[in-house]
């Protein structure tokens, strides 16, 4: 009988977070949907001359559209990863207007170094495979700095230019939480991609961000712990 309960309350368990992933993950894709249509858009383009037309909305849209909408999952999956007990589980929405606006000005910063590097990484590609691999490796650095930006964003109560120094240090000041980010990014992406391309609208984003604050957590927690004797003795 215990049993039975036990294994019932576990699949209850499993399918309650399967469906609060699932729909923060249909709540990010759909507050970001304008700029997943310009993506489809762009795979169906044959001419590289046509990305032209598509790339200037593209560009507003990142910091109007999926910036504030990736802050918002981030948020998300903040709260279940440290849950307040005095506060009701907020709305995704609720996280969407309270980070709407440094996701966006710091959007807007990421935004210009994502467009240069891109532009970079379509001149280079035909001069040199070794530059464009180096483009590679600078757009993996950009892509963990991007995805650490969000778990400062909604950790940290700070203006944009004091997250984005921090997001800076934290990326590169801790090749394990750099690694889990972006092995995490890695996989989940081209599980994605490759596999299974179903689960981009419904777990992909909130898995991300759920490992990745997840890693971050970790490591915050463990700065404060090797900082709190140090407090102590001065």
């Amino acid at each position: 009988m215990n049993q039975s309960s036990g294994l019932q309350s576990g699949m209850y368990a499993v399918s309650l977070w399967i469906s609060r992933f699932a729909l923060a993950n249909l709540q990010w894709i759909l507050f970001s949907l304008p700029i997943w249509w310009i993506v489809l858009r762009m795979l169906d383009l044959e001419q590289a001359e046509q990305w032209l037309y598509v790339l200037p909305p593209l560009l507003v849209g990142l910091p109007v559209f999926f910036f504030p909408a990736t802050a918002a999952l981030f948020a998300k999956a903040r709260s279940w990863i440290i849950p307040k007990e005095e506060e009701k589980e907020r709305s995704y929405l609720s996280y969407y207007k309270e980070n709407y606006k440094k996701s966006f000005r710091g959007g807007v910063v990421l935004t210009l170094f994502w467009a240069v590097l891109a532009g970079d990484l379509y001149y280079f590609s035909m001069k040199s495979h070794l530059l464009m691999n180096l483009f590679f490796i600078l757009a993996l650095l950009l892509a963990v700095f991007t995805i650490n930006f969000f778990s400062v964003l909604v950790h940290f109560d700070m203006n944009v230019k004091p997250l984005l120094k921090k997001a800076f240090l934290t990326t590169f000041s801790s090749p394990v939480l750099f690694g889990a980010v972006a092995i995490s990014f890695l996989v989940i992406l081209s599980i994605s991609l490759y596999v299974f391309p179903l689960m981009i609208p419904i777990f992909s984003g909130i898995i991300i961000a759920f490992l990745a604050f997840s890693a971050f957590y970790r490591l915050y927690l463990k700065l404060n712990t090797e900082n709190k004797p140090n407090s102590a003795a001065s």
